[in-house]
């Protein structure tokens, strides 16, 4: 431990489980603050009552888009200042596209595209003002790479990279780094619709990584000098076969 993050204050969305938890757990491990944003309020209070005092639970419903945009007036109530973003919220459809529905479909879109942009337009006014940030999001491999098996989640994917690109070039000159990290298959509650067969046979073949693996990465980027921005980073099992 380096104590890389003293001082800093995050807010992680989909805190409560997987990349975000594990995330969390690294941040405070490098002295950060985590403001810890979830709907999940009991996961919420179980995990910040192990994490202690570093770590503080918010709950929001992002996907209401009157509670979204009370992020960053919450995170400064509750923390007092915003140095990190990670938006990392974000859910998963697989299958054929004519076996998903109209509903599945822009709910998905709605997290994990629209929520991101929201979250992120939120936190820009202030992060240009301080002259100062980072905004982390959780993208995917399947943004990089037409995945067949899962055209709906993939094109949400390769939307949000995207957005993360292009608005990168309109804040650098403000001094604040924008990136996505994409992993591949990650051992967590978002491949829950992936059929037990095939995760079976992931996990046995090492074609899974854990969300630490993934959290590992961030904090690579993260912890870069302020004048080094690592842009975008895949991280994939070394047998899975993409």
């Amino acid at each position: 431990m380096t104590n890389a993050l003293t001082g800093k204050v995050a807010a992680i969305t989909g805190a409560a489980s997987g990349i975000g938890l594990a995330t969390t757990k690294a941040m405070i491990a490098e002295g950060a603050r985590v403001v810890l944003v979830d709907r999940d309020e009991a996961a919420l209070n179980t995990i910040c009552k192990e994490l202690g005092d570093a770590a503080i639970p918010l709950v929001i419903d992002l996907l209401d888009p009157q509670d979204c945009a009370t992020l960053l007036e919450q995170v400064l109530e509750k923390a007092g200042q915003l140095d990190i973003l990670h938006a990392n919220a974000g859910s998963y459809i697989g299958g054929d596209l004519t076996d998903t529905d109209p509903d599945t479909i822009d709910r998905m879109l709605n997290l994990n595209v629209n929520v991101v942009m929201k979250n992120v337009l939120n936190v820009l006014p202030y992060m240009i003002e301080r002259g100062t940030g980072d905004i982390m999001v959780t993208s995917s491999v399947a943004g990089h790479f037409p995945v067949s098996w899962e055209p709906v989640y993939a094109s949400s994917k390769w939307a949000i990279n995207n957005f993360v690109q292009t608005t990168r070039r309109q804040v650098n000159k403000h001094g604040i780094r924008m990136a996505a990290v994409s992993p591949g298959p990650v051992n967590s509650a978002l491949l829950a619709d992936w059929p037990e067969e095939n995760l079976r046979k992931a996990k046995e073949s090492g074609s899974i990584i854990e969300p630490t693996d993934v959290s590992d990465a961030i904090m690579f980027m993260l912890t870069r000098p302020r004048h080094v921005t690592i842009r975008d980073m895949v991280v994939l099992p070394s047998n899975f076969d993409m």
